[in-house]
């Protein structure tokens, strides 16, 4: 059953494990990864939604993703860690990274695990969260290949790197989850899906020039959010994420949607920061809800929206949520035409 463009949740996530074990997924990594597909669609993160998975599938097919791979871990220190993905699903292992930094981090007070030749693993806000609910601070970055320019530049030299805060506050985290360009490459691939303009000030065009053209935004460059402060972020979350590592840096990176065939050779880095040890956890918690409630409480401008902090719209999203999980038409019809490809039967609920 569907209402106008939202289909049953449990329909979606079983289709998608279903499409993923076919490709040759482990049971478990397809549903790990068909979960966090369908949740940041129905967190409203389309573009790290369910959209990405033909995408997958193919890279799959190709052989640059090992959908069995679990990652190894190459070097530990205790506290630093650093794993090889072997290019396994991304969300796979960065739910692994996740689980290490954590117990790593009740364990010595801070852990980072620095991850090299990995894969797309959507929203960085997922990962940091889960480990604010842990009752620990989260922190976690990855690179993608450049689509950035310099400040007055026309070429792209840096990734629209993604990073993520979250810390605890004895409820929802609060987590800040943003890349470094004005409009995040998942959104202008969604516009262009949808035949939709872009927002001014998202992207160049190859030659240089301001465009709303979502078509010609993926062939050009996207700005940096702030100018030269989203461009240095981007430039040094590379040097953290890549360099830790030991993994891509800058052009090392390859387009997520180029050559399928090829590793796509991403970085991330996952810190947790222990809390316990510093100060109570209780008592930071009420700290930061205090300071958090206060901002949500305080006066908006005439006739603006309520005030958000980061994280909330995705939080009440969750909230909200009643079964049905918003799903765009082409996303759905990608696939359909997926699974006509892996001899998978369509669910009813998704059928035409």
């Amino acid at each position: 059953m569907t209402t106008s463009g939202r289909y049953p949740a449990e329909a979606l996530r079983a289709f998608a494990a279903a499409l993923l074990e076919a490709a040759g997924a482990p049971p478990d990594n397809a549903a790990l990864v068909a979960e966090a597909l369908v949740d940041a669609d129905i967190e409203g993160l389309a573009s790290h939604g369910l959209l990405q998975l033909p995408m997958y599938l193919e890279r799959i097919e190709r052989k640059s993703v090992d959908p069995a791979a679990s990652g190894e871990i190459v070097l530990d220190t205790g506290a630093r860690l650093t794993m090889d993905a072997r290019n396994g699903l991304g969300h796979v292992i960065a739910e692994r990274a996740c689980d290490i930094a954590i117990a790593r981090g009740a364990e010595h007070g801070v852990a980072i695990v620095a991850v090299r030749n990995a894969f797309h693993f959507g929203a960085a806000g997922r990962f940091a969260r889960k480990i604010a609910l842990a009752g620990q601070i989260g922190i976690v970055m990855a690179n993608t290949r450049p689509i950035l320019p310099a400040p007055g530049g026309a070429e792209s030299v840096v990734g629209n790197n993604p990073l993520a805060i979250a810390v605890p506050t004895g409820a929802e985290p609060i987590v800040l989850d943003l890349a470094m360009s004005a409009g995040a490459m998942g959104k202008v691939r969604l516009a262009a899906s949808k035949g939709e303009p872009i927002p001014e000030g998202w992207a160049q065009t190859a030659e240089g020039l301001p465009t709303r053209d979502a078509a010609e935004a993926i062939k050009g460059v996207l700005l940096p959010a702030a100018g030269a402060k989203g461009f240095g972020l981007a430039v040094m979350i590379d040097l953290l994420a890549g360099g830790l590592s030991g993994g891509g840096i800058g052009s090392e990176v390859q387009p997520l949607y180029g050559d399928l065939s090829r590793p796509y050779g991403s970085a991330n880095l996952f810190m947790a920061i222990e809390i316990e040890g510093m100060r109570p956890l209780a008592e930071f918690e009420t700290a930061a809800a205090t300071f958090t409630d206060r901002i949500r409480q305080s006066r908006p401008v005439p006739g603006a929206a309520p005030i958000r902090l980061p994280g909330d719209r995705a939080a009440e999203a969750r909230s909200r949520f009643d079964g049905l999980c918003p799903l765009a038409e082409p996303t759905l019809a990608a696939l359909r035409s997926s699974a006509g490809r892996l001899g998978i039967a369509i669910p009813l609920a998704l059928a035409e």
